[in-house]
């Protein structure tokens, strides 16, 4: 797309639309997403997640003992194709059906699938072996493709022309939505015409907060992006920058910090209109409530009691920088994996499990209910200097793991001036919803030890999914500077 003449808006959006493609186990047409957009003068936030059917209610839960993953009751209205509308009204230069032609061509010719998207695809087919439309579309003679093998998606294909004609209104007013509330009406769910309809993005700017000499950028809740606020607005106030990296010190205290932002996540982040009802996001990123927050951290681990909300791995990153100045921070996800199983029969569209990240206690400002935002984990970031030019647009895919990461990447980067690659690459540490520390295979062993001398129960895993996966790219001044992770299927291209 640059190379024709786009921009990085452009860029992004023609290489999200082909990821529904060629990694429906992470994403697809029926995802929602997020990005920040620096446009050369200032930076834009861009909220694209759906809401729940209206008519939900939390009465129509209370069979439930936990919120559900599949089938219609785990399906909000998908935003990512108003997403892509609304980000190229504002911003791209090339025809909207243009950002399709990539796409339309894997679905209808073929793509070879990938070396980490066979596995997860595999696995996808088993859990969603009683759900006939997502059988017929994913899987031939009643198995998911291999690595490397040819794969089309022809309904895909159609879908996809329907959408880039008529500019996403097929999806959300015309065929395509029609399809979607027929089959919900007929399986039970609750999706109707108004709901699609109706829905909306929102242009939002972003929250920050300094950390030494940068500013962190992360869009307002329901997204997670605000527990890194809070994490990294804690860190400030520590020697944080001058530990080793990688040392149980180092570890030590940015984990502490992150307990404290999981729990007030879990405690608080909602729609953010419900959310304003329960506390301000002021006051979670009051800089002297931070500050307190920061003389809490001793020597020894917290005790925090686990609270839990309900996240996945399964998420495409992308980043994209041009000539121009222009950075594109922007991130696309079923949830998880491929999302409910719902496969809008003759689409080739798979919907969204997003209403999985709600959860069924009373009276939390998270509480399932009718026409909200759930609780989202994915978070796009964005880092600019304390007078507001773009220094990085960042993410780190991996559910749980997204804050966490954020927390990471910043330190490495603008505390120990690594290189994104080399910070990409590094062995990350995990807070758990248990509040148990992970790390990954790399760290000294000793620093296992020692972290558990000071009371973190610690475990150490290879398994890269805990670990999540970063895209990067870093302003540098003559050009930028782009990092893809091992942990994923991606890479970094520039011209």
């Amino acid at each position: 797309m640059l190379q024709d003449g786009g921009n990085a808006v452009d860029a992004i959006l023609a290489a999200a639309i082909t990821l529904t493609v060629v990694e429906p186990c992470n994403n697809g047409v029926g995802s929602d997403a997020f990005a920040q957009v620096f446009d050369g003068t200032r930076l834009h936030g861009y909220t694209g997640s759906g809401r729940s059917p209206a008519s939900w209610s939390p009465a129509r839960f209370d069979h439930y003992d936990e919120m559900p993953t599949h089938g219609w009751d785990a399906v909000t209205v998908p935003g990512a194709v108003q997403t892509w509308v609304d980000l190229h009204d504002k911003f791209g230069v090339v025809p909207f059906d243009a950002l399709f032609e990539c796409a339309i061509e894997y679905a209808e010719h073929g793509f070879h699938v990938g070396h980490k998207t066979a596995p997860l695809w595999q696995r996808s087919a088993e859990i969603f072996s009683e759900f006939a439309p997502f059988q017929k579309h994913f899987c031939v003679n009643g198995r998911a493709p291999s690595v490397g093998e040819l794969y089309a998606r022809p309904e895909l294909a159609e879908s996809l022309r329907d959408i880039a004609a008529t500019k996403g209104e097929s999806f959300y007013r015309g065929a395509i939505a029609q399809a979607i509330v027929k089959q919900s009406d007929a399986e039970g769910g609750c999706i109707d015409v108004n709901d699609l309809a109706g829905h909306k993005g929102i242009w939002q700017e972003p929250l920050s907060v300094d950390y030494h000499n940068v500013r962190l950028h992360e869009l307002p809740p329901s997204g997670q992006g605000l527990a890194a606020l809070i994490a990294l607005g804690i860190l400030r106030h520590t020697n944080v920058a001058d530990m080793q990296p990688d040392s149980a010190d180092w570890i030590h205290v940015q984990v502490e910090a992150m307990k404290i932002a999981i729990r007030a996540a879990f405690d608080h982040i909602a729609d953010l209109e419900v959310m304003a009802d329960f506390v301000s996001i002021e006051e979670l990123i009051n800089g002297e409530s931070l500050r307190r927050a920061s003389t809490t951290i001793q020597n020894t681990a917290s005790d925090l009691p686990p609270l839990r909300l309900p996240v996945s791995h399964d998420t495409v990153y992308l980043a994209a920088a041009d000539a121009s100045g222009m950075m594109v921070s922007y991130i696309q996800s079923n949830y998880m994996g491929f999302g409910s199983g719902i496969v809008i029969d003759g689409t080739g569209i798979a919907m969204q499990n997003r209403g999985a990240g709600f959860v069924l206690t009373n009276n939390h400002p998270n509480q399932v209910g009718g026409g909200k935002r759930p609780f989202h984990t994915i978070i796009p970031g964005f880092v600019t200097d304390l007078n507001g030019l773009p220094l990085a647009a960042f993410g780190v895919m991996g559910g749980h793991m997204q804050h966490q990461g954020h927390v990471q990447m910043v330190s490495r980067i603008f505390d120990h001036q690594q290189n994104p690659q080399a910070a990409s690459d590094a062995p990350r540490w995990h807070v758990t919803q248990e509040f148990e520390v992970v790390l990954e295979g790399g760290i000294d062993p000793s620093v296992a030890r020692e972290l558990q001398s000071r009371g973190h129960s610690v475990s150490i895993e290879s398994e890269e999914h805990r670990f999540g996966g970063a895209q990067l790219i870093c302003r540098m001044d003559d050009g930028y500077c782009g990092a893809s992770d091992h942990r994923k299927e991606g890479c970094a291209l520039g011209f």
